[in-house]
């Protein structure tokens, strides 16, 4: 590669440039097996926990301590983990801003089984938290890693930790151009050739490798979604609007959980942990479907079942309570897959309701399950094209792109003028004020 192929740099850029590729592509290769692994191991403790939630079922009185004091334990366990490495806790994806921004110091490797671990107790027994949050972080620390072992400087180690971070998310949710994206929108917010290109290569690897491991389909089953007729554009340009509504309270909900369990600092974190456990767990044996990542809801509904709208309403209501509060727990885990099943449920519930005006009929159930997904993510994240990529990279249906981007503007702009903020903007904010030393 020479100067000229990447515009005016001059030929030591371009050499560095040459380098920091090799590395993400060396990076990006562990990321796709360490992630491919991690969510080998989350489908096999999702399994697990079905056959003891079962089994604890056929226990009469008593069956349901099995799954309250199980996801109590491994909370507690989880949060302990956080206890020796703190940058475990959380979703990471705020950490991951602030290293790129030179605010914070890039992850250690140690992070990658802080991560692994607790993540995999948090999330496998049933928190309602997302798993791309981990994968991210640890795709992270692996990048930062390489680049300190290739004696990169400081800017290009944050370079590659962010490159490699698009790779965890990638690998997470099987969606490269979501991963690529997440780097430029969310992270970078900018499309540098010396952040794209690496970010590219990364990607393109971990998935690969990723998929070697867990196979390579998308994680949605949709099947043939037909189009909605471009007279119903409207109707998803006012569903937009009411989910930016729906996700501004969800960001202060996020919040306002994390405040509250601050508030309670004379509690040991491992008991606030157990007893937030403890409540997932009484959930779970109720209704597992409104516990977990929210994977199964998210297929039932774009898969072309749904529920009646009491249960609908039930486990949206539910699952909006829960995720903050699963969060607040301090345990390793993300946002972004219960906020796709927040997201199926509010559409699949809008189009029941929208069923009743002349015109529109249940056909529209399952474009709307998608398009919710999308402007939900939207409204909270503000990362509309991220969204909107994942969502059609893990369904495979292109046939609704068009209300899907109506919908999701919508509700990125009334999100904005609401004056909300990201809640990954408040939530480094927040990671910052707790590393500050307090004023003298």
């Amino acid at each position: 590669m020479t100067a000229d192929d990447i515009g005016d740099e001059p030929r030591e850029a371009s050499r560095g440039l040459v380098l920091l590729c090799l590395l993400a592509i060396v990076a990006g290769a562990c990321v796709g097996f360490v992630g491919g692994a991690f969510r080998w191991c989350l489908h096999r403790a999702d399994s697990l926990r079905e056959t003891i939630l079962e089994w604890s079922h056929g226990i009469p009185y008593v069956g349901w301590l099995v799954p309250v004091a199980l996801v109590a334990l491994c909370t507690a366990l989880a949060v302990m983990i956080v206890q020796r490495v703190p940058l475990a806790a959380g979703s990471g994806i705020q950490h991951v801003e602030a290293v790129f921004r030179g605010e914070a110091q890039p992850p250690r490797l140690v992070l990658v089984p802080a991560r692994f671990v607790g993540g995999l107790l948090a999330i496998g027994s049933g928190l309602v938290l997302g798993r791309e949050g981990p994968t991210v972080h640890m795709g992270a620390a692996i990048g930062a890693e390489a680049g300190r072992r290739a004696r990169l400087s400081v800017p290009d180690v944050r370079l590659l930790q962010t490159s490699t971070a698009g790779a965890g998310l990638a690998v997470a949710f099987n969606a490269p151009i979501g991963g690529a994206l997440f780097v430029c929108e969310e992270v970078t917010k900018s499309f540098r050739l010396r952040t794209v290109l690496p970010t590219l290569f990364g990607v393109a690897v971990a998935v690969a490798c990723s998929r070697l491991v867990i196979g390579d389909r998308p994680d949605f089953a949709a099947g043939t979604v037909p189009s909605p007729q471009i007279a119903l554009l409207p109707l998803f340009v006012v569903f937009g609007l009411l989910t930016g509504i729906l996700g501004i309270f969800y960001n202060r909900l996020i919040l306002g959980m994390l405040d509250l369990v601050a508030r309670h600092r004379r509690i040991p974190p491992t008991a606030i942990g157990a007893m937030i456990g403890a409540v997932i767990g009484v959930v779970l044996f109720l209704n597992p479907l409104v516990a977990g990542g929210g994977d199964t809801v998210t297929q039932i509904l774009v898969g072309g079942r749904t529920f009646v709208m009491p249960i609908l309403l039930l486990y949206l209501v539910v699952r909006f309570f829960t995720g903050p509060l699963s969060y607040a727990a301090g345990t390793p885990g993300g946002l972004f897959a219960p906020l796709l099943a927040l997201g199926a449920l509010w559409g699949s519930l809008f189009a029941g309701l929208a069923s009743f005006i002349p015109g529109v009929d249940a056909g529209v159930t399952v474009a709307m399950a998608m398009v919710g997904m999308a402007a939900f993510f939207g409204a909270v994240v503000r990362a509309p094209f991220t969204g909107i990529v994942i969502v059609v990279e893990m369904t495979a249906v292109t046939s609704v792109l068009v209300p899907m981007l109506a919908a999701t503007a919508a509700a990125v702009v009334v999100a904005t003028l609401a004056g909300s903020a990201p809640i990954y903007d408040s939530l480094r904010e927040r990671m910052l004020q707790g590393q500050r030393p307090p004023r003298a």
